[in-house]
């Protein structure tokens, strides 16, 4: 009897995880070519942390920090976000993240540009699995097409691990009105043309 109860929780717990891979899907709206973290120490290591739900808890992939604790990513979207909800999941141990920095729309930062007031700070408890939520503030975050998240410490360690960072929110298409504008212009041009050279095939048939 036991045992099915457990069962039971089971399921729901499964429908909970289903609910939030579909919530905390923004990493697919990720330009993930041109996302950088800096001050990794592999190379390429920071891209591994923003991956699907159910892998929040895969150890494999992780980032840590290299020359000190501090982290600095640069995440570029497709389009326009709107940001609902931060996910981390660390170790707990003092290499967890003790501090979160937002700034949005702010392409290419360095860590010179970190004394510029970010438009969010958020104080981060230890949470190996992801369970906490940080609620970035609507009215601030509404059309991101470009966060950057900067931790500046941890708990006391040499350097920082983050195995998982979600975001959650609504994605809208195009922030890059050029290629978007040319996209869509060609494309018309190009049917027009053929549509016209149509009409001239049939009138010279008739």
């Amino acid at each position: 009897m036991a045992h099915h109860c457990h069962d039971g929780h089971h399921d729901h717990d499964h429908a909970d995880s289903d609910e939030m891979g579909i919530q905390y899907n923004l990493f697919e709206k990720i330009d993930k070519e041109n996302l950088e973290c800096l001050n990794e120490s592999i190379e390429g290591a920071g891209k591994t942390v923003f991956k699907p739900w159910d892998k929040r808890l895969d150890r494999v992939n992780f980032v840590e920090s290299d020359a000190d604790e501090e982290l600095l990513f640069n995440i570029p979207f497709t389009g326009n976000v709107k940001l609902k909800g931060i996910r981390i999941a660390s170790e707990d141990t003092d290499s967890h993240p003790a501090k979160l920095r937002l700034y949005k729309n702010r392409p290419n930062m360095t860590f010179d540009d970190i004394s510029i007031e970010p438009d969010q700070v958020f104080e981060l408890q230890k949470d190996s699995e992801g369970v906490l939520e940080y609620a970035p503030k609507v009215v601030t975050f509404s059309s991101v097409s470009h966060l950057s998240m900067h931790f500046p410490s941890n708990f006391g360690a040499e350097s920082t691990k983050i195995y998982y960072i979600g975001l959650k929110g609504e994605w809208t298409p195009g922030h890059r009105h050029g290629v978007t504008i040319c996209t869509y212009e060609a494309r018309p041009n190009l049917d027009d043309h053929k549509l016209k050279h149509l009409d001239s095939v049939t009138k010279q048939i008739d």
